[in-house]
């Protein structure tokens, strides 16, 4: 079965979405939608709005106007001000454009940090470590596992993740973000700064994840050879402002989009 065909209905929908901070409009009326399955990339110059949209989409910002709508356990949420723990529990991970990992602690350390929240024995129980505290570590510490064994880093498990290259690093944080075994997964610049025989890498993961996983994923990318091979569709911002959405055939031939990336509407 290819890809088209497995991809499902809506599952998060964004509904005239404006941001501002100060007189500086970091949204301004933003409305698309992401379906089940799919990749879907949000790209635009820089300052676009493009980490801002991900920021409202894991509750980090609160729009001044709009609303998103989440498709969960079957039913759809619609809210005005999610924060960051309800998002997580609702099955939204994040990765960051700047890389945001324990760098004193092992690889398998910071993949273990994706579980917490589920995580159900309290603060004393994992102190002791016996009975539940210890039965639920050893499943979560199976689940991480598989995780590393599929990111195929099991040969850096046990290093500092400090001591890692930066395309490793970007690897260790997509794992923690796996981790918590989400339903939509939010990518910020994934292969930023990486060469390119490991942006191939990363497109492959974000591919397999995608098909193995059955995940959903946003991403945001630079690199329009990458958003042209991996995305099923693309939302274009440009100052905050919708300009394109569709195919990357479609906003390929978009004037809109091809103007604003080439300077000429400004």
């Amino acid at each position: 079965m290819n890809r088209a065909q497995q991809i499902g209905d809506k599952i998060l929908s964004v509904e005239g979405v404006s941001l501002a901070f100060g007189g500086v409009k970091a949204l301004q009326e933003v409305s698309f939608d992401v379906r089940e399955h799919e990749i879907r990339a949000i790209i635009g110059p820089n300052g676009a709005g493009k980490s801002s949209m991900l920021n409202v989409l894991n509750g980090v910002y609160h729009p001044q106007q709009g609303t998103i709508k989440l498709r969960a356990n079957g039913a759809w949420k619609e809210f005005h001000d999610m924060d960051s723990h309800e998002a997580a529990s609702l099955g939204i991970a994040r990765t960051f454009q700047n890389i945001a990992l324990f760098k004193g602690m092992t690889v398998l350390d910071n993949v273990m940090t994706g579980r917490n929240l589920k995580m159900r024995c309290s603060f004393l129980e994992q102190a002791i470590w016996v009975g539940r505290a210890r039965r639920e570590e050893l499943e979560h510490r199976r689940a991480v596992e598989e995780v590393i064994d599929f990111l195929e880093i099991q040969h850096i498990r046990k290093t500092p993740v400090g001591k890692l290259p930066y395309g490793l690093q970007k690897r260790v944080e997509l794992a923690r973000a796996l981790a918590a075994e989400p339903t939509l997964l939010l990518l910020d610049e994934p292969m930023s700064g990486m060469n390119l025989e490991e942006k191939q890498d990363m497109c492959r993961f974000v591919l397999d994840v995608n098909d193995h996983y059955g995940t959903t994923v946003v991403l945001i990318e630079h690199d329009m050879g990458v958003v042209m091979d991996i995305s099923d569709r693309v939302v274009v911002l440009d100052y905050g402002r919708k300009i394109g959405d569709g195919t990357p055939e479609e906003v390929r031939a978009n004037q809109a989009v091809i103007d604003a990336y080439l300077g000429v509407a400004h």
